[in-house]
C-alpha cells in the first residue's frame, strides 16, 4: 500500500523530529508517540478493525504491570535503600563504584526491563556521583548505560524490543521460551560486559 506507506513515513518523520526537540516542545516522549499514533489513525483512512487486531495488547499489559511494580519499589523507598547500600559499599572508590554499577545493572536489567530499571537507578547514580570526584562523575553514568543496555540482552523481559519480538514470533507460529532465549542472551551479555570493562578503565579511570 504505497499511499499508506507515504503517510506512515510522513508521520514517522514528524515523530522523530518531535523526539529530538521534545525539550523545546515541553512534551514527554510518550505523549509525542501517542500523538503520532493518533495522527496516523486520522489520516490513514483505515477502519479500527484493520489496526486494533495488530496492537500487542499482551505486551502492553505486561509493561503496565512492570512499571507499576517498579514504581512501587521507588515509592516505598526500596530504591533509596539500595542507593544507600551501594554508597556504604563503595564509599569514594570510583573504580569499585563503576564496576559494581556495571555488574549490578547487567544482572538486574535481565530481571527487570532496562527502561524502568534505568529510570529507577538514575537517583541512585546521582547520589553515588556526589561521593566521588567531579572529574570522574561521567563514568558512573556510562557504567549504568552499558550495564543496562547489555543486560537487556540476557532475557526476554530484559528489553522492550525482546518482548515485542517474541510476541510477534508467537503470532507467526514460532515459540521462543524464556530459557531458550536466555541460553543465547546470557553468554552474549557476559561477553559484552567483559569487553566494556577495559574501555571504562582506560577511558575514564
Amino acid at each position: 500500500d504505497i499511499k499508506l506507506m507515504k503517510k506512515s513515513l510522513f508521520v514517522l518523520v514528524l515523530v522523530v523530529i518531535a523526539f529530538i526537540s521534545h525539550s523545546f516542545l515541553h512534551l514527554e516522549p510518550a505523549i509525542i508517540a501517542l500523538l503520532g499514533a493518533g495522527l496516523l489513525i486520522l489520516i490513514s483512512g483505515l477502519k479500527p478493525a484493520n489496526y486494533v487486531q495488530d496492537i500487542e495488547w499482551g505486551t502492553l499489559t505486561f509493561f503496565a504491570g512492570l512499571f507499576i511494580m517498579v514504581g512501587a519499589l521507588v515509592n516505598t523507598g526500596a530504591m533509596k535503600t539500595f542507593a544507600e547500600f551501594l554508597k556504604d559499599l563503595v564509599g569514594s572508590n570510583v573504580t569499585l563504584a563503576a564496576m559494581s554499577l556495571l555488574g549490578v545493572s547487567a544482572v538486574l536489567s535481565g530481571i527487570v526491563d532496562n527502561i524502568p530499571y534505568v529510570a529507577s537507578m538514575s537517583p541512585v547514580v546521582l547520589e553515588l556521583s556526589k561521593t566521588i570526584p567531579a572529574s570522574a562523575g561521567d563514568v558512573l553514568w556510562w557504567a549504568l548505560a552499558f550495564g543496562a543496555d547489555f543486560g537487556g540482552n540476557a532475557t526476554i523481559i530484559g528489553a522492550s524490543a525482546n518482548v515485542v519480538a517474541v510476541g510477534l514470533a508467537r503470532k507467526a507460529g514460532i515459540h521462543i521460551s524464556f530459557w531458550q532465549f536466555a541460553k543465547y542472551g546470557i553468554p552474549v551479555t557476559f561477553l559484552s560486559v567483559i569487553m566494556v570493562v577495559p574501555y571504562l578503565l582506560l577511558r575514564y579511570l
